[in-house]
């Protein structure tokens, strides 16, 4: 299934003239090398204009693409002898969200992310990534027992928010996202988050009270939507672009709020061009976290969450 961005358009175009031209070479037997070898440069060229300045809109678009990778292709690309659980032992299971242990270089770990599908059929499974309370239940059992057993606890970040229905709200869903708040800042293990597409409100915070979090560079992090933000703002749902150009949402500004500890580098055109490369840089700041958290007590890594928080925004006393 083909996925084309807007903005993606004449580079989309460009690129069919020459594989027309490739086929058009193979079969007839006339040499187009130089104009192929033109219009490739002209590609390339292209790619980094289009890429090198994206808006925090178009980023947005990136963040949400359908072939985007998912909690469950950097499970299988970083991590080895992966064992997923289900259940809450309270209502059901949510596939919104995937948990287990892995392996991480040898060493077990727990991993536990948000779960968005690859069509339509597996995004009605998946509820499109946004979790009912038992997919939150389920995480912050997985959470409490790696820091039973003093597992470091790795969350992947990518919803647009946690599921409002009538169902979910009876079932507390509110309740369940403020149970994860509050056990996660308390965790005597590392904790690592990172937000690899969209980062929605209450229903990605509810895996992102980290000792370290990081954002892909294409991801995004925001209480609102930028439609929800536009037709609050503009009574307009169709002004997102301009709402997601405000908002700060990007992993830069997230960078620079304070909100984030370091942004990973995409290979051009977002995370799904290159699955490996991806997969490696992640793994690469996992690793690099671990190093660092590995040499605080659990009541320094605690403090360190605590303060962590604590620092984000500005605030004046009126005292």
């Amino acid at each position: 299934m083909a996925f084309e961005l807007p903005f993606e358009k004449p580079l989309i175009e460009l690129r069919k003239k020459i594989e027309e031209l490739k086929q058009f070479t193979s079969k007839e037997g006339i040499d187009f090398s130089k104009e192929i070898e033109e219009l490739e440069k002209k590609a390339r060229n292209l790619e980094q204009e289009i890429y090198g300045q994206l808006t925090p809109w178009q980023k947005t678009q990136i963040a949400r693409h359908g072939q985007r990778p998912t909690t469950l292709d950097y499970i299988e690309h970083i991590f080895t002898d992966f064992i997923e659980f289900h259940g809450d032992r309270v209502f059901g299971d949510d596939p919104a969200i995937v948990g287990g242990i892995a392996k991480l270089n040898g060493k077990p770990v727990t991993v536990i992310g948000h779960q968005k599908g690859k069509d339509t059929k597996d995004n009605i499974l998946r509820n499109f990534g946004m979790p009912h309370p038992e997919g939150y239940r389920k995480a912050l059992r997985l959470m409490q027992q790696a820091d039973k057993f003093h597992r470091p606890i790795i969350c992947f970040i990518d919803t647009p928010g946690a599921y409002p229905g009538i169902g979910a709200e009876e079932r507390g869903q509110s309740e369940a996202i403020a149970r994860n708040l509050r056990d996660m800042a308390l965790f005597k293990v590392p904790m690592i988050c990172i937000v690899t597409g969209e980062g929605g409100s209450g229903g990605a915070l509810a895996l992102g009270v980290g000792n370290h979090l990081y954002m892909l560079e294409n991801a995004i992090y925001s209480v609102i939507s930028p439609e929800g933000a536009a037709a609050l703002l503009w009574k307009d749902a169709t002004q997102a672009s301009k709402a997601a150009n405000t908002m700060g949402i990007t992993a830069h500004h997230a960078f620079e709020f304070g909100i984030s500890d370091g942004v990973i580098k995409e290979p051009l055109g977002g995370a799904h061009k290159d699955i490996k490369f991806q997969s490696k840089e992640i793994k690469r700041y996992i690793e690099e976290s671990l190093a660092t958290l590995s040499s605080l007590s659990p009541t320094q890594l605690v403090e360190q969450r605590y303060q962590k928080f604590r620092k984000i925004g500005q605030y004046s006393s009126l005292i």
